[in-house]
């Protein structure tokens, strides 16, 4: 949730506003907003906020929808990598058994 967030938010105001401090904090400003609006946690706010810099302010060559879309589906893919392998090599419990 998060990072679909930053990176929609990062794609409009990248397209409408060059990179500064400024743009960057009042965008910060407004994913809190927008995260404490859908019920989102901590944890979505600050891949929100991590987004949002790489796409505002790491430098491109294409425009900033493109850059959005592809750190979008980065994370995705790392997603479903993880799931793949959650399932594949589950972790095992190391707890002994209780013997009552």
């Amino acid at each position: 949730m998060g990072t679909a967030l930053g990176a929609a938010v990062g794609a409009i105001v990248a397209s409408h506003f060059g990179p500064g401090m400024f743009v960057f904090g009042i965008s910060v400003f407004t994913l809190g907003i927008l995260s404490a609006a859908v019920h989102s946690d901590r944890s979505a706010y600050r891949l929100a906020g991590v987004t949002l810099a790489v796409v505002l302010l790491v430098p491109r060559t294409g425009p900033a929808s493109r850059i959005a879309l592809h750190r979008f589906l980065e994370v995705c893919i790392g997603i479903g990598v993880a799931l793949i392998l959650a399932v594949v090599w589950p972790e095992k419990d190391e707890t002994p058994p209780n013997k009552n």
